[in-house]
Formats: structure tokens, C-alpha cells, sequence
């Protein structure tokens, strides 16, 4: 069967449509006070930051600002920890794990007023965002959580039964759902170069192709060389998340790069849209298939994204695989062309949480584990204060930890494949079953 439209390009982000990453440079001045490596969310959010406490700062990039994550993300908009509070507890103790839910609010909030104190045009609408139970255990816990979230936080949950589901979605898929009508959603693309634009109106140099090759310690600071030449810097910031590489050892052993797939449908008559996601939310699975959907902004086409693959796989087997699952939550669409299938790193951490803090004197903001369109920007700028000494950087992700694990001895992930394996061949048959 024929998946795609006559004009589709695999490979290209049905979002650079609208906002492509641009690839103008700036000169690399010699010297500044802030150097930020990356010119992603996390990047420019602690550019802006750095700047606005009177530093000098110089942001450099690997390749083209925004052609990672930051463009290539589903743009849903929210904030709160991936994790239940008890394994927060487990992991960092209980007065970590409540301080975690009691910075989601505030998190979201100080996000949605970057979007408005920088004029953003990024589609930003307040959708709410709804996990969908996969099993009827999976929607016990839910109930768990959404209790955890009124008693140690001010995010705003409900739950939504099984009967009440169509209301939100046309699907017999889910026991249930959990909703964050806080939560919205962006163009991510948009949201990026608005960022970008933030960041150069400020004066910020933003150099490209210009990737980080050494770092060596000097004299209160740091000597960096880059594709584009040597800048001196006092201090350092890390913001490159799943796309970190060498000469950056430590952090790649502790957070790695996990693909993540969307495609995105042809346009779609408008009575089909309305009839299948009438709630028109940000939607989330809760099986470890991860998948994520949404409308479009423009309201005309559905974008599914999800696991495919734990590895990088050819577009078109990714976009099948993607449009199977699609059309098993919704057969409707099984008629439906793809236009559009990309791939990107999220950059996970084994705790599943990020970390902001600071080693052999580089501050840095990673390990965001797919909460990044909020959690990035918010933490970039929280890593700009500490690096500076400024007391808005105090935040409950400087006590979560960057561990390392036994599976990850390489700063390589090489044990993907084997969890490509095993998920695609063990977990998510298990769980087939179990949503039957």
C-alpha cells in the first residue's frame, strides 16, 4: 500500500514548512564572560538569562540553530515530573520528590510568560493535555499520581473515565485518562526561532558551525576551541541535551540519545479531524510504545510520533510503523497519505528526570527525558543563575542525579539495540495483551 503523498519528503519536519532553521552566523568574538554551547531551547533560554544579569555572553553551535529537538519535538506544552511521587522518593528522598511536584506549576508558568515577555508568535494555544490509560492498571495508578499532584502541587488534574473518553477522543483504545488542562500547545519550530530572534535582538552573537573540539581549563575560566576558532570564557554552560558529543565525556555517559519519531498526515477533511479528537488535546499513551498525538495548529492534519525504533531506522519504515499504530487507535485513518516523517533525539537520563548543576566548572541543563519544550527553556535559564551566582537559579533539579548505569559502560548507547529488541519483541506484545 501506497503510505505517502506525491510531494512527500522523508526526512524533513512537517514544520519547517512554516519556520525552517536558518543557518546565519555571527563572528565569534575572542573573549566573553558567558560561553553557552548550543543553540537549542536549553541554550538560548540561558543566553537570555546570562545577558539580561549584564554578562557578556557568546552562544555557539555545532550545526544550524534549532535543527535538533528543538524543531523536531510534537509541541506539547507542560510541566510535571515524569515520575510518581514515590519513585521520586525512592530515588532522591522525599523532600526532593515534593519539591519537584511544587516546581511544576511554577515551571509551566514562568515558561508561558517567557512566550508573552518576548512576544513569541508560536501558535501557543492552552489545548490541555491528556494521558490515556493503556490498561486498567495503568489507569489505577493514574488516580494514584493525579493524588499526588493536588496534594503536593498547584498543577490543576482531573481524571476522565472510560465512558467519558469520547468526548475527547474517538477510540475504544484507552480504559481512562488523566488531564492537565493547564497544558497547551506550540510550533515548537516557531517557538525556537522566536527564541533565536530574543537572543540576537539582545546583541548575543550566535555563531554556527561551530562545534566545541576542546575545552581546557585557563586562568579564572576556560579556553574553548571550536570550528570557528578559540574564545576564552569565565564561565560555561552545557545546553546540548541529546546531541552532546565529545570533548563532553561525562555528561554522554550519563545522558544519551534516544530517537524519537513523527509523522504527519495530508490534510484532512475538517468533519474527520473533529470526529476523531473532538477534545482537540494534547494526547499521550501510557504503554512504553510512548506514542503522542495531536492536531496541527493550522486544525488540518493529525501528527503522530512515538517509539518506531530505540535506533535510527529509514524514514519510511519508521512512518509504517508509526502509521500502523496510528490506525489501530484510529482505523478512520487508514486511507490517510503521510506527508512528512523525521526523526530527533530527546536526550534521556536513566532517572528519567533532568539535572541542572555543575562539573569540572561547566554549568549545564540535560537529561530532560521528553519534557523538554517547557523544561528546557526553564532549565537553561536556571543553569544561567547558578553559573553567575544569582540566586533565581535555586531549583529542586540541582538535588536530582545524573547516575550512570551498568548497561551504559560506553559513552555510546550501545545497549539500544538490545532495548530495541527487547521492547519491540517482548514489552509491547506483553502489553497488546494486556489492553485487550
Amino acid at each position: 500500500m501506497t503510505i505517502w503523498t506525491s510531494e512527500a519528503e522523508p526526512g524533513r519536519p512537517w514544520w519547517w514548512e512554516a519556520a525552517a532553521p536558518v543557518a546565519e552566523s555571527d563572528d565569534l568574538p575572542g573573549t566573553c564572560d558567558v560561553l553557552v554551547i548550543g543553540a537549542g531551547y536549553t541554550g538560548l533560554s540561558a543566553a537570555i538569562a546570562a545577558h539580561d544579569c549584564g554578562a557578556r555572553v557568546v552562544v555557539v553551535e555545532a550545526g544550524v540553530p534549532g535543527q535538533g529537538a528543538s524543531s523536531r519535538n510534537g509541541g506539547m506544552f507542560g510541566a510535571h515530573p515524569r515520575l510518581g511521587w514515590a519513585d521520586l522518593e525512592r530515588r532522591f528522598g522525599a523532600q526532593t520528590a515534593d519539591a519537584l511536584f511544587a516546581e511544576a506549576g511554577p515551571a509551566l508558568n514562568w515558561a508561558r510568560g517567557l512566550i508573552e515577555r518576548e512576544g513569541i508568535d508560536c501558535d501557543f494555544q492552552q489545548t490541555g493535555r491528556i494521558q490515556l490509560a493503556w490498561t486498567a492498571g495503568h489507569f489505577e495508578n493514574q488516580k494514584k499520581l493525579a493524588q499526588s499532584v493536588r496534594d503536593k502541587s498547584d498543577v490543576a488534574v482531573r481524571m476522565v473515565e472510560r465512558s467519558d473518553l469520547k468526548q475527547e477522543i474517538a477510540t475504544e483504545s484507552y480504559f481512562g485518562g488523566l488531564l492537565f488542562p493547564e497544558h497547551g500547545a506550540l510550533h515548537p519550530a516557531k517557538y525556537h526561532r522566536g527564541l533565536l530572534e530574543a537572543v540576537r535582538r539582545r546583541g548575543v552573537p550566535v555563531v554556527t558551525q561551530a562545534a566545541v573540539t576542546g575545552l581546557a581549563r585557563a586562568a579564572g575560566g576556560f579556553n574553548a576551541t571550536t570550528a570557528k576558532g578559540r574564545v576564552q570564557a569565565d564561565k560555561v554552560i552545557l545546553a546540548t541535551n541529546g546531541y552532546t558529543t565529545k570533548p563532553f565525556g561525562w555528561h554522554m555517559a550519563r545522558v544519551f540519545p534516544l530517537s524519537s519519531y513523527m509523522i504527519a498526515t495530508e490534510e484532512l477533511p475538517s468533519n474527520l479531524i473533529g470526529h476523531i479528537a473532538p477534545g482537540r488535546r494534547m494526547m499521550v499513551e501510557t504503554r512504553a510504545r510512548h506514542s503522542y498525538y495531536r492536531i496541527s495548529p493550522d486544525g488540518k492534519r493529525v501528527l503522530f510520533g512515538g517509539r518506531a525504533a530505540m535506533v535510527e531506522v529509514p524514514p519510511d519504515r519508521a512512518a509504517e510503523r508509526l502509521r500502523q499504530t496510528m490506525c489501530e487507535i484510529w482505523p478512520e485513518l487508514r486511507d490517510a497519505k503521510i506527508s512528512h516523517a523525521w526523526q530527533g533525539f530527546t536526550g534521556f537520563s536513566f532517572n528519567h528526570m533532568p539535572k541542572v548543576g555543575e562539573h569540572d566548572g561547566v554549568y549545564y541543563a540535560m537529561g530532560f527525558s521528553g519534557s523538554g519544550t517547557v523544561m528546557a527553556p526553564y532549565l537553561g535559564a536556571k543553569a544561567a543563575y547558578k553559573a553567575l551566582g544569582d540566586a533565581r537559579g535555586e531549583t529542586a533539579y540541582a538535588d536530582t542525579t545524573l547516575k550512570r548505569h551498568v548497561l551504559h559502560p560506553f559513552r555510546k548507547p550501545h545497549f539500544l539495540k538490545a532495548a530495541d529488541v527487547y521492547y519491540r519483541e517482548w514489552v509491547d506484545r506483553r502489553e497488546t495483551r494486556q489492553g485487550r
